[in-house]
């Protein structure tokens, strides 16, 4: 079993141990973080869910895409005026879109969605909850779901505030940037995805699990 707390890339494995008990007191911000992904869960939205997963997403845009708004008010009501309750109750109802929500408790902290087609169309977290590894486990939840509809790519358009995080996790650009929804640019990215091993004759990864498609 590989256990990473630093990166707390594998949820099942920090979360499956008694994180806590393994990590120093010393190390406070690891064991603080470790503490909310494992009280974290993430499950398919539903229609009562769009008020609250709407707010999480316009506080995000409003708080923490800075980068990309600038602040500047017109920018910023465009970009809002896309993000209603109206719209994101007609996102989940959608059968070609998987729509999900990261909650802790009761309350909403993130909110991801997926085509069918594998192009990953939101991903946004409450600021409350920014850098705590929230918007990583919404996106390994929605390259599952690509990987079980059939696709070997995740495909997506980043923000500018965005563009470091899908960097770091596995996502390459392709083209050049484009006018983004504010004063920042676009960024189309592909990521190609590793795919379970069912087929025939797979070149097989060391993780005998899983192939490289």
């Amino acid at each position: 079993m590989r256990t990473s707390y630093l990166g707390v890339a594998e949820t099942r494995d920090v979360c499956g141990m008694a994180p806590l008990s393994h990590i120093p007191y010393s190390d406070l911000r690891t064991r603080v973080r470790v503490s909310i992904i494992c009280s974290m869960q993430i499950r398919e939205a539903s229609v009562e869910d769009a008020v609250e997963a709407c707010q999480v997403v316009r506080r995000s845009i409003a708080e923490l895409c800075h980068a990309d708004h600038q602040d500047d008010p017109i920018v910023l009501e465009k970009w809002l005026s896309n993000n209603t309750s109206n719209n994101m109750r007609s996102w989940i109802a959608d059968p070609d879109t998987y729509v999900i929500v990261a909650t802790e408790g009761a309350a909403i902290i993130g909110v991801g969605a997926i085509a069918s087609s594998g192009e990953i169309t939101l991903n946004y977290v409450s600021p409350d909850t920014r850098f705590r590894g929230v918007s990583k486990a919404i996106l390994n939840r929605l390259e599952a779901r690509a990987i079980q509809l059939g696709n070997d790519t995740c495909t997506l358009t980043s923000t500018e505030t965005a563009r470091r995080f899908y960097l770091s996790t596995g996502y390459v650009q392709f083209g050049p940037p484009e006018p983004g929804m504010g004063k920042g640019s676009s960024y189309r990215m592909v990521k190609k995805l590793f795919i379970p091993c069912k087929a025939a004759n797979p070149r097989v990864s060391r993780n005998s699990d899983w192939c490289l498609n």
